[in-house]
């Protein structure tokens, strides 16, 4: 068979034995009589047989891989939480695939379909949307309700959501951040949401309202700039905001991305942080670290979040009826100057 890619039927009649045989062996359960196995362990060494993915485990329709569906992988933020995954995946001998859904329902549906016909062992999901508010998002909830494989919500939930999920602590977080704000001797505040038909949108802007109100502050609507946790957008709005007249003493913006586009947009102006405006946003960004730059921010153990994850759907797996989880990632503070206006 020099030259040919042999499969599991080949090495079966091999070896003269069944396809279930073969499998036994490569699945590593089930009785297989101590010769017989080395000499179908020979054979797939001899001819360097790599069993399919769909073929690991014939008995039960059950692969040793993970599908990962996330909004928006140039994010480092999802970088950071694929790590975490695959320092898990590698522990537990399991491999990955990934897609990209760009904040697209439409590459979303597609993404499981194709897992589905991969019959992957689970599903680690930041979801595109937020299903509930569309019909097509109740559409595609309506099926992922009914989909084989278990599913691990992660980061974006929503309303009556049905599955075991690592979440963050938007609301308490954002609302921390009024806080440091405010103790920081910051009075007029401003903000750059997210995208507001997401649930984590809402949570941040009420929790920093909220915080804001608990100081004796109101954020005027004119200080809300809303925007959808993208650079480019943060960067049109920030261009915008610091053009005005009088600028707040603090913008509080709500992601990394965000943070990125006011970054932009203050550098062209010549408006220094923590001099000319404080800032505080949510989402740790390592480059400014790395940099040097001082940056405060209210933030999350992105990788355990990753770790945290693929722990729960392994859990699902093997116990498909326990009690649903919801691991909320507790927020962090780390000021480093930035939340100050030196310049009255």
């Amino acid at each position: 068979m020099a030259g040919k890619i042999i499969t599991i039927k080949d090495v079966a009649e091999m070896a003269g034995v069944s396809k279930a045989t073969v499998s036994r062996v490569m699945n590593n359960s089930g009785y297989v009589a101590a010769e017989t196995r080395r000499k179908i362990e020979n054979i797939m060494e001899m001819y360097n047989y790599v069993p399919s993915a769909l073929a690991v485990n014939l008995s039960r329709q059950e692969t040793k891989v993970v599908g990962v569906v996330f909004p928006e992988i140039e994010n480092t933020f999802y970088s950071d939480i694929l790590h975490g995954i695959t320092q898990v995946a590698d522990e537990l001998d399991l491999s990955l695939v990934l897609f990209d859904t760009k904040n697209n329902l439409e590459r979303e549906k597609k993404a499981f379909r194709v897992l589905q016909q991969q019959k992957v062992r689970g599903v680690i999901l930041g979801p595109s949307v937020d299903y509930p508010e569309t019909a097509q998002g109740r559409e595609l909830l309506t099926r992922l309700r009914e989909y084989a494989a278990p599913i691990v919500i992660i980061d974006r939930d929503f309303e009556n959501m049905p599955w075991d999920a690592v979440l963050y602590e938007n609301y308490q977080s954002s609302y921390q951040a009024a806080l440091e704000l405010y103790r920081a001797g910051n009075r007029r505040m401003a903000i750059i949401t997210g995208d507001m038909d997401l649930k984590i949108s809402r949570d941040r802007l009420e929790g920093f309202k909220k915080g804001l109100a608990d100081c004796s502050l109101t954020l005027r609507e004119e200080d809300i700039y809303y925007g959808d946790f993208l650079m480019k957008r943060s960067y049109e709005l920030s261009r915008e905001l610091l053009s005005r007249e009088e600028l707040p003493d603090a913008v509080f913006t709500s992601n990394n991305m965000t943070t990125l586009g006011f970054l932009k947009a203050a550098n062209e102006k010549g408006i220094r942080i923590g001099h000319d405006i404080a800032l505080m946003g949510n989402d740790r960004i390592e480059t400014l670290d790395i940099l040097g730059l001082p940056f405060s921010c209210v933030y999350r153990d992105n990788y355990e979040m990753g770790r945290m994850a693929l722990r729960l759907l392994q859990e699902r797996v093997e116990c498909p009826k326990k009690a649903r989880s919801i691991c909320m990632i507790p927020y962090q503070v780390k000021l480093k100057g930035s939340e100050k206006r030196k310049k009255k």
